[in-house]
């Protein structure tokens, strides 16, 4: 039994890392993955973001569940969802002013981010607050890995920077290397994402064969 219920965590945790990921496999949370990733400081912190208000709104709906009228359900999640999105927004403002104007208004939107009202209504309302603490955990993992890679790989190409830290020697421009000025482009960040969804794909695939 134990070993069903740490197998059964575990696949709550570790499925949206890659077999299950939101962004990759479900395509959702793409907005403001090609938004915001062109600085790999806020691509990280939109993860971080989007982990601690889809983990605690997953365990409040939790809680709340058994007590929430189905007609109402949705307005209850929006409300529940927009308290944790305002509380995360002024503590940006408080604490990491530069990064929240970098994000803009896709603090706000996630609101309507998909994934958050999809684990609401397909998880947190049928399981448990742990299990549901987990999914919200897991499922913002998998979407702040995506923005991550192409974070990292938008500023890295785009401006030769990482966390605005000089990457690529200056000996290297020197001799007629040149930042690439596509990556910052919102069409770029689909490319990569594309990309990933491709080789995340073809991966599976291949561990599939063997097993």
């Amino acid at each position: 039994m134990s070993q069903f219920l740490s197998d059964k965590t575990k696949a709550i945790l570790l499925g949206p890392l890659n077999k299950k990921n939101p962004v990759l496999v479900q395509v959702l949370g793409i907005c403001s993955a090609l938004a915001v990733t062109t600085k790999l400081e806020a691509a990280l912190m939109m993860g971080i973001c989007v982990i601690v208000v889809v983990a605690f709104a997953n365990l409040f709906i939790s809680l709340l569940r058994h007590y929430i009228p189905d007609k109402i359900r949705i307005i209850v999640q929006l409300v529940v969802a927009a308290f944790l999105v305002t509380l995360v927004s002024e503590v940006l403002k408080a604490y990491a002013y530069d990064i929240n104007k970098q994000l803009s208004v896709f603090i706000s939107l996630i609101l309507t981010n998909c994934i958050l009202m999809g684990r609401l209504e397909a998880f947190a309302l049928g399981n448990g607050p742990v299990a549901s603490f987990l999914d919200g955990i897991g499922n913002g993992l998998g979407y702040a890995i995506v923005l991550f890679i192409v974070g990292f790989v938008r500023e890295l190409l785009g401006s030769g920077t990482l966390l605005g830290i000089r990457i690529i020697p200056e000996a290297i421009y020197n001799i007629g290397y040149m930042d690439n000025g596509l990556m910052i482009l919102p069409p770029m960040a689909l490319i990569v994402v594309a990309v990933i969804i491709w080789v995340q794909r073809s991966r599976n695939k291949d561990l599939q064969e063997e097993a």
